[in-house]
């Protein structure tokens, strides 16, 4: 059975798409497949993806352009989210709304559904945190976004911003072989705040990756006749209600084996197989 989760003023289905692949590697070029792209995208909206998360600078722009191709005129209820984040040499906040307008021309949309400020990792809370939360919250007043969210944050950082105002989403690394970010989940699920986990398969990708070669997954996966990649998705889905997944990929076969995730139960057993890989 599809569940929902409140994503700022809307519900959202709780597997939804994370459109980065879709510049190729490291998500600075173009997909080796257009037309490609564009059906999967459209597969995704077709068969209930109502969150899809995306960057401007993932291109840069070609990833938004994509999703305007293949979506626009966008189906009613389809919450897209984006990001912007500030490089170390920016002064003053100015580059993070000229980020969403950006996004809102590449996307063709009046007001997207919540930008994730994007940080760098370093878990302060200082006078530039301070100026860039208050660039997004002058920009939700001016209704050019519905919502403020989060992402590559610390306890810390969140605990702050949530004192000052609304925050709608959390994007942290999270998955099966790092939980480093649990803190930062049960938060948001005290608070009612959407947890997205990037990299929900794990990374790097490939042979390192931590989650999809470890023997323990492909065991727990094989005895209960799914692949590993669902296995790790519904893990993720039965840690709490608040967290929404966005797996990426420019395959409609993936897409689609990542979606019927949501509909397999982990038994206790596999459960407690799963609580033992770790990076």
């Amino acid at each position: 059975m599809m569940s929902d989760f409140a994503l700022g003023r809307m519900r959202v289905r709780r597997s939804g798409y994370g459109a980065m692949q879709l510049a190729g590697q490291f998500a600075t070029g173009t997909p080796p497949d257009r037309e490609s792209a564009i059906g999967v995208l459209r597969a995704a909206t077709a068969a209930g993806v109502d969150h899809i998360d995306t960057a401007q600078y993932y291109g840069p722009g070609t990833v938004n352009a994509l999703i305007r191709d293949a979506l626009y005129p966008y189906p009613d209820g389809l919450a897209i989210v984006s990001k912007v984040a500030a490089r170390r040499d920016d002064i003053g906040a100015g580059y993070l709304r000229a980020g969403i307008e950006d996004n809102l021309r590449g996307l063709r949309v009046a007001r997207l559904a919540a930008v994730n400020l994007r940080l760098p990792g370093d878990g302060r809370v200082d006078a530039r945190f301070d100026d860039q939360l208050a660039a997004m919250v002058a920009a939700r007043d001016e209704g050019l976004i519905a919502g403020i969210g989060l992402s590559n944050i610390s306890l810390e950082q969140l605990q702050h911003a949530v004192a000052g105002t609304e925050i709608v989403c959390v994007q942290n690394l999270f998955h099966l072989a790092d939980r480093t970010a649990a803190p930062l989940l049960d938060m948001c699920l005290s608070r009612g705040i959407a947890f997205v986990p990037f990299c929900p398969l794990g990374w790097p990708r490939g042979q390192d990756n931590p989650v999809l070669t470890s023997p323990v997954v492909a065991q727990a996966a094989a005895r209960l006749g799914i692949t590993p990649a669902q296995a790790a998705l519904q893990w993720l889905l039965q840690l709490a209600p608040n967290v929404l997944l966005i797996p990426g990929t420019g395959s409609v076969a993936h897409l689609r084996e990542n979606l019927a995730a949501e509909h397999i139960t982990l038994d206790d057993q596999a459960l407690r197989d799963l609580d033992r890989v770790s990076a």
